[in-house]
């Protein structure tokens, strides 16, 4: 199956990692994803029908956009792509704008703008939920206009919806496949959880991602495949799943000789038939 890109560039993005994903989700009717990021996993998988959500507006904004109206869209965002909007100056000023606006498809198409004129693909907001990655000089960045048709395209498949991961869960449902792609647990103590959202992702989050997950495994008949960093958090809180480990390079650094290769763990909770057991219906209440 030849493999297609997103149209994003993104940090902990799953475009190399798509085949071993795929060997692990197995077929449905629907596949859900609770953090879509760039979209690799929904790009490179054949699924009849897609729900794919976001916590991050901006994000579900521009899916959305795209979906409805991909001639327009494509069209206004190339003008973005030039010598003159390649400039620090420009780049800081519409880093304001976007700050500053209040319209979804302006909005929309600076995303795009500052995402592949921005440091390294980063996607980061300040705790005031000001979009503040710095830019990214490069020569001259890429317009991605094949991949957001072939996006455009895919996602007449898919229903996007801006929400939690836990009201994403809410809606999974018996023969549903899930996968998840959450904010990474940090490889040492002193690390920070990424924080692609001005509210970040913090361990007790992660703990309550993996126990929904075991739970709509056991209750509901769902599949649900995770991805981390492979540490003894992640190893512990994942203990009820089947855990698979394989190297990943980093390309978060601008220096090649930092760019190492780091232990991911995917951790499958397949389906099990459905409880309606006193305990499952005591923790589902707990969960909520």
């Amino acid at each position: 199956m030849i493999k297609n890109r997103a149209f994003l560039k993104w940090a902990g993005g799953k475009y190399h990692l798509i085949d071993a994903i795929r060997r692990h989700l197995p077929d449905g009717d629907l596949l859900i994803e609770p953090f879509i990021g760039a979209g690799s996993v929904f790009l490179n998988t054949d699924y009849p029908r897609y729900l794919l959500t976001d916590i991050n507006a901006d994000l579900i904004y521009l899916y959305q956009l795209l979906k409805d109206n991909p001639e327009r869209f494509i069209d206004d965002a190339k003008h973005l792509f030039s010598t003159e909007t390649n400039d620090a100056d420009c780049y800081y000023q519409l880093r304001q704008e976007f700050n500053l606006s209040q319209d979804p498809y302006h909005r929309s198409l600076l995303f795009l703008y500052l995402n592949r004129h921005g440091y390294n693909g980063l996607c980061r907001y300040n705790k005031s939920g000001g979009f503040n990655v710095p830019f990214g000089r490069y020569k001259k960045p890429y317009f991605p206009a094949s991949e957001l048709e072939y996006f455009a395209q895919k996602a007449k498949q898919a229903e996007f919806v801006c929400c939690s991961y836990e009201q994403t869960f809410d809606r999974v449902q018996t023969g549903d496949v899930v996968y998840c792609d959450p904010p990474y647990a940090p490889l040492t103590a002193t690390a920070s959880f990424t924080s692609y959202t001005s509210g970040g992702f913090n361990e007790g989050q992660q703990l309550h991602l993996a126990q929904l997950a075991e739970l709509v495994s056991h209750q509901r008949g769902a599949t649900v495949l995770i991805s981390n960093h492979e540490i003894a958090f992640t190893r512990k809180i994942y203990s009820a799943a089947q855990l698979s480990s394989l190297k990943v390079r980093r390309t978060i650094s601008r220096k090649g000789q930092k760019r190492v290769k780091v232990d991911e763990l995917l951790a499958l909770y397949p389906a099990q038939p459905r409880t309606d057991s006193v305990a499952y219906l005591v923790e589902s209440a707990k969960l909520r």
